[in-house]
């Protein structure tokens, strides 16, 4: 198949596959999804996280130093 039969087929396929994505993009379709509540949990997950990483610090950072001075022992 030369490189100019290779174009006309995918001309020849790229108003389908056109047609098929903005059926996809339509503003009425009802799972397209909630950015704003993806970005909103995304956030609170980090914020969330970031709390319980100041809180728990000193004792992760403490069974870190007991772990390798244990470790370091053998």
């Amino acid at each position: 198949m030369t490189h100019l039969h290779r174009l006309a087929a995918l001309l020849g396929v790229l108003p389908l596959a056109l047609s098929a994505l903005r059926g996809r993009l339509r503003a009425d379709e009802p799972d397209r999804g909630d950015v704003p509540g993806w970005v909103m949990l995304t956030l609170m997950s980090a914020v969330l996280v970031a709390g319980l990483l100041l809180v728990a610090q000193p004792a992760l950072e403490g069974l870190f130093q007991d772990a390798m001075a244990r470790v370091s022992q053998n």
